[in-house]
């Protein structure tokens, strides 16, 4: 999947479109993609484009095509959760159900919750002291890059060699005309994703049983091998359109687009009305100082829970999340409320666990579990109500 900052208009999606939210566990249902495009008239230039890659706003489109097609769910959007408070039974102590609070001051009641908020932004050290409106993390990138003065002299520098990187990278540079655009790298270059037929069979659904029996250091090893599968590499595609771009304007004379390769960022001030980085060369052994006006961070997200889970772990008593083979947290025998995890499960579950190829499987596992934890009743009753936060 991606994050909303990175939902830009020539994005494509990087998994087929066949694994939408139901195909894989019930290719008759109506909620389908292909069924989307037939009911919104773009099934024949679908088809012809001769593509299993949607763009990123299609399927954007087809999320909300699908939340105002259900009957029996209400979505509400532009809420803001600040945290999570348990629900006890009167005199036992017990504690059956959740209660979110809302930026606003609201509550909502549930008795099982379901938390897929994706995992926090991770802002190294190094320019945690830059005034905010000089650092654009990705996952806020399309919104706050419209602030911008597109037609000012920027200098911009991204820091990252992964996909949202690179695409950061290449809007900014259309974006600004104007602007000096630099890609900062820890490595030798930027590298391509590893998509062979066999390494995506580890994205499978099936895959999930096979990893989560596995023992922690093997699941370890996996996931180590299968990180230029999903992290720190980029789409063929965009590799050699920025490459192709860069050996133009070698041939002009006219350079506005540059990447400097093998530096790491020791430290990023203000001086003067300019951010000025220093960075360690590995190749030259020595340190430089690169000035620019603002900085794009393409540096991924933080490997632990996010924080509205860690919260709502300390208030439930649980010193290590963790979660069973269906998602739902562990947690202590006096509660019997339900909250599941989506997108956080990575060391248990595989690297697919924050994307879409498994979320249409992974969801029926969750409505199993939770009807097996509450046999006999009626999921569609106050009681058994299920919140959904994302």
């Amino acid at each position: 999947m991606w994050q909303r900052g990175m939902l830009l208009p020539w994005t494509q999606s990087q998994v087929s479109f066949l694994k939408d939210l139901v195909t894989l566990r019930n290719p008759l249902s109506r909620f389908s993609f292909v069924n989307y495009l037939h009911s919104v008239g773009r099934l024949d230039d679908f088809v012809n484009m001769a593509s299993f890659l949607p763009f990123r706003l299609e399927i954007s489109d087809y999320l909300q095509w699908v939340a105002k097609s259900l009957g029996l769910v209400r979505v509400e959007y532009s809420r803001e959760c600040t945290g999570i408070e348990t629900m006890s039974a009167e005199g036992d102590g017990v504690v059956t159900g959740w209660l979110a609070r809302m930026a606003d001051g609201s509550t909502i009641a549930a008795r099982n919750l379901v938390i897929g908020t994706g995992r926090d932004a991770h802002v190294p050290a190094a320019f945690a002291g830059l005034p905010r409106e000089r650092v654009i993390h990705s996952s806020e990138y399309s919104r706050r890059i419209a602030d911008v003065d597109p037609q000012a002299p920027h200098r911009v520098v991204v820091v990252g060699a992964a996909e949202s990187a690179a695409e950061m990278l290449w809007e900014t540079y259309q974006r600004f005309p104007r602007a000096q655009c630099t890609m900062i790298i820890r490595s030798v270059g930027l590298d391509y994703y590893q998509t062979s037929k066999f390494t995506n069979e580890l994205y499978f659904p099936s895959y999930t049983d096979k990893f989560f029996a596995a023992p922690e250091q093997t699941r370890q090893q996996v996931l180590d091998a299968m990180r230029r599968t999903n992290y720190a590499a980029v789409t063929p595609e965009m590799l050699d359109t920025l490459f192709r771009q860069i050996y133009l304007e070698r041939l002009t004379g006219e350079p506005r687009l540059s990447m400097v390769t093998m530096v790491d960022v020791e430290a990023a001030e203000m001086v003067d009305g300019e951010i000025v980085l220093t960075l360690n060369d590995r190749m030259r052994a020595c340190r430089d100082e690169l000035r620019c006006d603002l900085v794009l961070l393409g540096t991924g997200f933080e490997g632990r829970p996010p924080s509205l889970v860690r919260d709502l772990a300390d208030v439930c008593g649980v010193g290590d999340v963790r979660v069973s083979r269906n998602y739902r947290m562990i947690t202590p025998p006096d509660i019997t409320a339900g909250c599941y995890l989506q997108g956080s499960n990575e060391a248990t579950h595989g690297m697919a666990d924050s994307l879409i190829s498994v979320l249409a499987v992974r969801a029926g596992e969750i409505v199993t579990d939770l009807l097996a934890h509450h046999e006999g009743t009626d999921p569609r009753s106050d009681a058994d109500s299920a919140l959904m936060w994302a």
